[in-house]
């Protein structure tokens, strides 16, 4: 039963959350906004909310293993698992602007992240609130700089969705918030039977399974972008994801509940946050060396076996 929950909640993650993208982009344009802002704040937003709705309801039945150990083990699958299977089939170049902003506000947040948890083993509603307005901070400076940039890449905002009619947008939204909210309900519950029955910590099943279930879209899209040759997906965008993860979904979920370190699960802090700052730092020496601004297969080779060996170490 306990996988069953699991599988089945992982599925409606994917649905809602799709069918929500499509929702906000829809009702975005109806707002005329533009398909910059679109591209860099509604979209992200939604694509956040499978691991916001998550973490938010592992906070409200008080497994906050499950909050931190959702986003922790997503940042770490998004570089791992994502960016190191799209890489392997098909090199992948990066962006000059990269290093400029996304990189180095991905670790800031992760220091800050790492600072605020060891600090008194809580991520209080104030630290919640910090990390969000880092983050509406970062975006206008994203926004700002990106309208300068003849080069900005809103690949990921389908045009056809501006001509949807005000039926669909609603339906879509209910459809894409129901989804969410049972599937969040289904796989934190399905994850807690499921790490009783085979003896190992809430936190483990979440930074393992879970986190690769909600990095399953991310996945999905990049495989199919990679096999099509296209560069629709970009190391920014996945960068933009694990910013969203700590800032966004940590942030709001703290806001509302705040999070607290299991006394129990040491590794959280000592072991697995390393784990995803180090992913997150590695890629600096990846992009300079020995190939400049591109990550090709030998890297991803490298980033996909640190990641199985993560993996590995977290469930024994």
């Amino acid at each position: 039963m306990s996988v069953f929950l699991v599988i089945a909640g992982l599925a409606l993650l994917v649905v809602g959350g799709d069918f929500l993208v499509r929702a906000s982009v829809g009702l975005s344009f109806k707002l005329k906004l533009s398909k910059l802002v679109i591209g860099m704040t509604v979209v992200s937003f939604a694509t956040s909310a499978p691991e916001l709705l998550v973490s938010l309801q592992a906070a409200l039945d008080g497994v906050s293993d499950i909050a931190l150990g959702n986003v922790i083990g997503s940042n770490i699958a998004n570089i791992g698992l994502v960016l190191g299977i799209t890489a392997i089939i098909s090199p992948m170049a990066v962006d000059k602007e990269f290093y400029k902003l996304n990189w180095p506000m991905m670790m800031f947040l992760s220091f800050v992240l790492y600072y605020f948890l060891k600090n008194d083993l809580v991520l209080t509603a104030l630290e919640g609130a910090i990390l969000f307005v880092a983050l509406v901070v970062f975006l206008i400076v994203l926004i700002k700089s990106s309208r300068k940039s003849t080069k900005a890449n809103m690949d990921e905002v389908d045009d056809s969705l501006a001509i949807v009619s005000n039926f669909k947008i609603i339906a879509w939204l209910l459809i894409g918030a129901s989804g969410l909210y049972f599937g969040s309900d289904w796989l934190v519950e399905g994850a807690k039977q499921l790490a009783k029955s085979i003896g190992i910590s809430d936190y483990a099943i979440s930074v393992s399974v879970i986190a690769i279930g909600t990095s399953v879209p991310e996945l999905a899209a990049s495989v199919i972008a990679a096999l099509k040759k296209e560069k629709a997906l970009s190391l920014g965008n996945l960068i933009g994801s694990n910013i969203f993860n700590i800032a966004s979904v940590l942030g709001l979920t703290a806001i509302i509940k705040p999070i607290v370190v299991n006394v129990e699960t040491p590794e959280i802090l000592s072991t697995n946050i390393w784990w995803m700052i180090v992913f997150a730092a590695i890629l600096i020496p990846f992009i300079i060396i020995p190939k400049r601004f591109e990550i090709g297969r030998i890297k991803g080779l490298i980033l996909f076996g640190a990641y199985l060996f993560f993996i590995y170490s977290a469930l024994k």
